[in-house]
């Protein structure tokens, strides 16, 4: 049988992602990966993935693709309108996915972002510098470096056993967001009482300018500091002030170094929120310390860990069914021909 995936509809911009290469970015690398990344890891934890197996991420608008194999398939991240063999499918449950079927894709009605993670492994496409992460800059990772195109194949692995398939489903609430917690960056007591009160006041708007590498920021210019800065290394969330006092939110694919003065950083349990922003959206940062910071983190991490284990529980919950590959087949055969 053969092992892939065809791309008959690639979407705006799908590319391979995992957790990314961080470990490279001294060596000038980004670090790319997903950018929601609760999104990606959910949608690995659903189809018992380890949590770094590489997934698509679409923007804007998903792929269309065709099944050459068997598979199980999850979809998160922003909401979507999608369709298995044109009968609707929902987001963030198990989806068995049959030889030969057709998944669509619609656009992304609500967020930026939206994940498909396959069972057995994920995409099993070459890694580069210990990662499968494309970063389209640079051409590295994923498949040639690139976006999916038309007729592409993706390369999987067949699946036909998944444990607790019943079970493995999680309601995620949307939610309206207003508020975006920040911890003081290291450039912090650069700026003026002014502007730091300035920056936690204000109204703050997502621009037209936002892609992988950063979102630019609209609202009131900060008075920004008169020392020149050397360039630092820099880190997933940092908020950059430019020369005009314009803060930019630095995402996956940054620079690896940067010169502006960094007057916070987004705390990671905030930043699939915070991408998955539409343009026009508005929202204010909210000072916050790293113990809150660590702590809200820990909690999001436990939404996961918790649903694991309750899928994990269920596990020998009637009815089991059959546990061997061969069984499953022929079990198909009997129903196929009663």
């Amino acid at each position: 049988m053969a092992n892939f995936v065809r791309v008959i509809q690639p979407g705006l911009s799908t590319t391979v992602q995992d957790l990314g290469r961080p470990n490279h970015q001294i060596e000038g690398f980004p670090e790319s990966g997903a950018m929601d990344r609760f999104s990606y890891k959910l949608a690995n934890l659903l189809v018992n993935n380890h949590r770094n197996s590489a997934s698509l991420e679409f923007v804007s608008t998903g792929p269309t693709l065709r099944f050459a194999c068997d598979s199980f398939i999850a979809l998160t991240g922003g909401k979507v309108n999608a369709t298995l063999n044109d009968q609707p499918i929902l987001q963030n449950e198990v989806i068995e996915v049959a030889e030969g079927s057709i998944l669509k894709i619609g656009p992304v009605i609500e967020g930026n972002y939206g994940y498909l993670a396959f069972s057995n492994g994920g995409v099993i496409t070459q890694p580069v510098l210990d990662s499968r992460s494309t970063t389209l800059r640079t051409k590295m990772g994923g498949l040639d470096g690139r976006a999916l195109e038309t007729g592409d194949t993706i390369p999987i692995r067949d699946s036909v056993v998944m444990p607790s398939l019943s079970s493995r489903k999680i309601v995620i609430k949307s939610e309206k967001i207003t508020e975006i917690h920040f911890v003081k960056g290291p450039h912090w007591e650069m700026f003026s009482q002014k502007a730091q009160e300035q920056f936690q006041s204000e109204i703050y708007q997502i621009s037209e300018q936002m892609d992988r590498m950063g979102y630019r920021l609209n609202g009131p210019k900060l008075e920004v500091p008169n020392k020149n800065l050397l360039s630092e290394g820099t880190v997933l969330g940092n908020i950059q002030i430019t020369r005009d006092g314009s803060p930019i939110a630095l995402l996956a694919d940054r620079q690896t170094t940067g010169g502006y003065p960094v007057i916070g950083t987004i705390i990671r349990a905030d930043l699939n929120r915070f991408v998955q922003m539409k343009q026009g959206q508005q929202f204010k940062f909210v000072l916050t310390d790293i113990d809150t910071a660590v702590e809200k983190l820990v909690q999001q991490q436990k939404v996961i860990n918790d649903t694991f284990e309750k899928w994990y529980a269920g596990r020998y919950i009637e009815p089991i069914g059959p546990i061997r590959r061969n069984a499953i087949k022929i079990s198909r055969l009997i129903r196929a021909n009663k």
